[in-house]
């Protein structure tokens, strides 16, 4: 198996021609300081088809204090390339020692020059700093002097170059993957996988894979064996899915799963799980052309191979449509892919991602063949109950879609539908169980009347007290739209401020504003910020700007600033975080 997914992936990047030509850091960026009579240089030439971010070039004084002087150095003249402003060519910065002398009068200072670039091939390296200690006093030529003749005595002043250290969970992923050995990689997003088993994410392709097991004991017996086959296959099929999809966000930015995110995509989808339901409470059955399926079962495995495809074809389409979640893990991985171009390594660690997100599902599909009942009555029940659960299935991804008092329509009728439906069954057990399901389906009719949208809450609107009080304690967010309005937001701040990627289709995000947001705590916290918000569910090109501006891969991300208006990268949140987590991150910083 180890061999094939090898191949695999060599293939993909084979059809895809991706060369490896990229610039190392030392060849694409070439730093040079030199020291003068009455001023510092810092020289920096560019690589072949290199270019700098102009706002990401800046010049700091270390010691004796320390404060940035950018705004007061002169710098060559930016150009506007692909959204954003650039610097083309090779840059001299001239550092005036009275200029230093203004801020502190020292004959000693360390300097430090920051900048960020890319390749125009696709390739953007890691932020990066360079550190000169400077002594202003008669010594300075002879500083000159050891720089010219560096090559002949070996004696060049000591440039202190370091690349920035990972600032944030993402970052510290893709670390990870750039230096840690390929068996530790790959064994640590196998756990990340199954930590990533027991989110949201996972939960909606398990009532999937049972309806998909449910329908074939209804065709034979289901022993273990044959429960984790089919359930191999989904999960396998899943894993792929995500791969391949991680691997093209990562290379070309093109996020597969969220251009899947559309209405007309989720309803097409949500009406797929209406038919499977219909088909199986009996009323019909779905099935191939009986022209393709005489093809098929020529061979004289025909039947089993026709079987395999279905389900390997729901677990693809299931990890594309159905759990589109982003974490750190994955974002890490997706940094890794877009910063090296080694979509065989990223790649890989997606997969096995992936297969450890899909452990529950191997686990149900080998209880299936412990536990399910045998062809006949009983296993006609139990299609209908999973026939109803395709139902919710399919509410649940149109909840994405449609107005959410449209959505509180479609679970009371669900319910109310439930209850009476399953009356038919007489043990006295079912008949409680029916009756809950029913009171609570006319419950959330009652919600949906009042104007209530939250199914957990389906009274909320009739006791306005409470309804008061919670409206009063809710978080208040300001929506921006693009970057020219973020930075706008920004600016007006007096605040640290807090930026919250969103999107109707996130799963993880409706957990932050349903369970950490309205923790007392965290509420208490970001009451001291300007909050904002980014809603990206329509994935148009202000959306995307937004995104690539903050390497963010997909919502949820938090992005922070200072009450400065200065970024403070190293609280960036990827995915989702509980209320304690979600405090330990940004009390290191607020």
């Amino acid at each position: 198996m180890k061999k094939i997914i090898l191949v695999l992936f060599v293939l993909f990047q084979s059809l895809f021609a991706i060369e490896q030509t990229f610039l190392e850091p030392d060849e694409a960026f070439k730093p040079k300081f030199t020291q003068e009579k009455d001023k510092l240089l810092f020289d920096l030439k560019l690589g072949k088809d290199i270019y700098l971010y102009d706002e990401k070039i800046k010049i700091f004084i270390l010691k004796p204090i320390k404060e940035e002087i950018t705004k007061e150095i002169t710098l060559p003249t930016p150009v506007p390339y692909d959204e954003w402003i650039v610097q083309f060519n090779d840059i001299s910065i001239e550092i005036p020692f009275s200029l230093l002398q203004s801020k502190i009068d020292s004959p000693t200072y360390e300097i430090q020059v920051q900048y960020q670039g890319c390749s125009k091939k696709g390739l953007c390296y890691a932020p990066m700093k360079q550190n000169f200690n400077l002594d202003t006093t008669g010594s300075a030529t002879l500083k000159s002097n050891a720089v010219i003749n560096a090559i002949e005595e070996d004696k060049t002043p000591k440039v202190n170059v370091e690349v920035e250290e990972p600032v944030n969970e993402t970052d510290s992923i893709a670390a990870l993957l750039k230096n840690g050995s390929f068996f530790f990689v790959l064994g640590f997003f196998f756990v990340a996988g199954l930590a990533l088993s027991l989110t949201p994410c996972i939960f909606p392709m398990i009532p999937i894979l049972s309806s998909i097991i449910v329908k074939a004991g209804n065709k034979e017996e289901i022993t273990p064996a044959k429960g984790f086959f089919l359930s191999l296959v989904y999960v396998v099929a899943m894993a792929l899915a995500y791969t391949i999809a991680g691997v093209i966000a990562g290379l070309f930015g093109a996020n597969l799963q969220v251009a899947l995110q559309n209405p007309y995509v989720l309803t097409v989808f949500a009406g797929i799980f209406v038919a499977l339901a219909f088909s199986m409470f009996g009323y019909y059955k779905l099935e191939l052309p009986q022209s393709i399926q005489n093809k098929i079962t020529r061979t004289t495995d025909g039947k089993e191979k026709q079987g395999v495809m279905g389900v390997a074809i729901m677990g693809f389409l299931s990890a594309l449509i159905v759990g589109p979640c982003v974490a750190a893990p994955l974002a890490g991985a997706l940094v890794y892919i877009g910063q090296t171009g080694d979509a065989l390594l990223g790649g890989l660690a997606l997969f096995v991602m992936s297969v450890g997100m899909g452990v529950p599902l191997l686990l149900i599909g080998l209880g299936a063949g412990k536990y399910m009942p045998k062809p006949g009555g009983w296993m006609d029940s139990v299609s209908k109950i999973f026939g109803i659960v395709m139902l919710a299935v399919a509410v649940w991804m149109l909840d994405r879609v449609l107005d959410p008092i449209y959505v509180m329509w479609l679970w009371a009728l669900l319910f109310i539908a439930t209850g009476l439906y399953l009356r038919m069954y007489q043990h006295i057990i079912a008949q409680l169980i029916t009756t809950v399901i029913f009171i609570y389906g006319v419950s959330l009719m009652l919600g949906a009347l009042s104007g209530a949208t939250n199914p957990l809450e389906p009274f909320s609107k009739f006791t306005s007290a409470k309804g008061v009080a919670v409206s009063q304690n809710e978080l208040k967010f300001s929506y921006v739209k693009n970057l020219k309005e973020l930075d706008l937001a920004i600016k007006a701040s007096n605040k640290p401020v807090m930026l919250d990627f969103y999107a109707d289709w996130c799963i993880s995000c409706k957990e932050l504003e349903n369970i950490t947001f309205k923790d007392e705590t965290v509420m208490a916290k970001l009451k001291g910020f300007t909050l904002l918000k980014a809603d990206v569910t329509e994935n148009n090109d202000d959306d995307k700007a937004l995104q690539a501006k903050f390497g963010v891969v997909g919502p949820p991300a938090l992005i922070f600033w200072d009450k400065n208006n200065k970024e403070i990268k190293s609280s960036q949140i990827v995915g989702y975080k509980n209320a304690e987590d979600f405090l330990n991150i940004i009390n290191k910083h607020f």
